[in-house]
């Protein structure tokens, strides 16, 4: 195993004088105990290291990526599963950022009609720092609706009026600063917590009053200087002399979609899963399966408080008083795709699918120039789409750290084939070509440049009859293109009727 001079970091990978291709076994590492430990536990040659074991393969989280990244040496073969700064795309202020400024550059390059193909995301503001820009907009169109979604991080621990609240440098984090050198970090929400609805501004100072406090930072303060790094990533910092006072949560205000697609009534959105194993060049694949997750209750206008109504997750839902566990409340998406055909044609579902496509491909773009692109990272994320009646989607958000935990057998079952076929492209064993437009569900939808369907390089000078290598929601044979492994086909999905109340 190679290590640095620097004894300070940790070393993983392959002892001295051994090549790949002669490894007897792979060290896996991971302290997710859900599908994810299921798949990695029965994949042959696989050797499962605890504690400070050495590893060749580590599941990680996002925190200890940022406590121990850049302080731990990695062989060639070594792989982790987030990159450093992954949080470019999976925070919401930043995702935004990021998409509004490839968009201006698009319109620079390539003129208006291009950039319009980045119109995929709401009218979206940062609170506190663009509050007067989010109420000007606000006023432009009174009685809409919008929704606040934290993205940021809540205090863990309490301050006092000698502290300092300052960024960390890590972009994920804010942190408070005590005189006495100690601090306690800020963690993230997640799973639809502090997520609520408005219509007008004295709501928003409610939620200020409510959740922060009387000694918080005003909404209509100065926000904090904002920089950017050469590299284009975002580094925000507070000066070290505000001692008595704590910033109000950072929240995203996103107008509302208030013409959501319904089946049977209910509001859904869609997962859909992408895994990125570079950005430069940029090479993504795009999975075949994913499932709509329906609210509970019969969607309106009328009852913005219901979070039964309106948010479609499923730790939310599976509160719900009327949640059946049994029934769950899922759609895989190959479901979904054969309900819209029927309903509205083939055509038009493809029109739909084919916009879907391109959100995935811009929003990546849209960070490919400051995401880090480590050799020896990946990314499996998940996205989160709305579709509206004009079957318009919207990119909601992209996540980090999907939620690889059952709700059911079906979903056990999908993300079982999920994280096996993603292990097969992130690809251990050596045994892929480099070639391959498609393994198990995954078809590469990108690399370097647009993907098609037919074999050779295709003619993208006029791109009338290019078709792009994507398959979503498309029946899936389970098999993987090299000869080593093949795949039984699954247990076909359910295919119930529609949602009923």
């Amino acid at each position: 195993m190679s290590r640095p001079k620097n004894q300070n970091y940790k070393g993983h990978g392959l002892s001295k004088g051994k090549e790949r291709e002669q490894r007897a076994s792979i060290r896996f590492k991971t302290t997710l105990m859900n599908t994810l430990m299921d798949v990695l536990r029965h994949r042959p040659g696989w050797v499962e290291v605890k504690d400070e074991g050495e590893w060749d393969f580590y599941w990680c989280d996002v925190s200890w990526l940022r406590e121990n990244f850049d302080h731990t040496y990695m062989d060639e073969h070594v792989r982790i599963s987030h990159f450093r700064n992954h949080y470019e795309l999976t925070r919401k202020n930043y995702m935004v950022k990021n998409l509004k400024r490839f968009r201006k550059q698009l319109e620079r390059e390539a003129g208006k009609l291009e950039a319009a193909k980045c119109d995929f995301f709401p009218k979206t503001f940062e609170m506190p720092c663009e509050y007067h820009l989010f109420v000007e907009e606000f006023r432009k169109n009174p009685g809409i609706t919008w929704i606040m979604k934290p993205f940021g991080q809540h205090l863990t621990g309490k301050a006092h009026r000698h502290s300092s609240i300052y960024w960390d440098g890590s972009r994920e984090g804010w942190r408070i600063r005590f005189q006495a050198g100690s601090f306690t970090q800020l963690v993230a929400r997640s799973q639809g917590k502090g997520i609520f609805l408005f219509r007008r501004l004295k709501d928003i100072m409610d939620w200020r009053k409510g959740t922060a406090g009387k000694k918080l930072t005003s909404l209509e303060a100065p926000p904090a200087r904002n920089t950017v790094n050469p590299s284009g990533s975002h580094d925000s910092r507070s000066s070290d002399d505000q001692k008595d006072e704590i910033p109000v949560e950072n929240y995203v205000a996103q107008r509302y979609i208030e013409n959501p697609y319904l089946i049977g009534g209910r509001k859904f959105d869609l997962r859909v899963y992408v895994l990125v194993m570079s950005y430069i060049p940029l090479r993504a694949w795009l999975y075949r399966d994913g499932f709509a997750r329906f609210s509970n209750t019969r969607f309106t206008l009328s009852s913005i408080d219901d979070q039964y109504v309106h948010l479609t997750n499923v730790a939310v839902q599976k509160t719900s008083p009327d949640y059946h566990p049994k029934k769950g409340c899922k759609w895989m998406l190959q479901r979904f795709r054969q309900y819209l055909a029927s309903k509205h044609g083939p055509e038009a579902v493809e029109a739909l699918f084919s916009d879907m496509d391109n959100i995935f491909v811009r929003s990546l773009q849209s960070v490919q120039k400051v995401i880090i692109s480590d050799k020896h990272c990946f990314e499996l994320y998940g996205y989160d789409i709305l579709i509206d009646q004009n079957l318009k989607p919207w990119l909601l958000e992209v996540n980090a750290s999907p939620s690889l935990t059952a709700s059911s057998q079906e979903d056990y079952e999908l993300k079982t084939c999920l994280l096996e076929d993603t292990l097969h492209v992130v690809d251990m064993e050596a045994r892929l070509t480099g070639r391959e437009k498609r393994v198990g569900g995954f078809d590469l939808m990108w690399n370097d440049g647009p993907v098609s369907r037919e074999e050779g390089t295709p003619d993208l000078s006029g791109m009338g009859n290019f078709v792009t290598n994507t398959h979503l929601g498309r029946t899936a044979c389970r098999l993987l293109e090299t000869p080593e492994v093949t795949y039984l086909p699954p247990k076909p999905w359910a295919t119930a009727g529609t949602p009923t109340s």
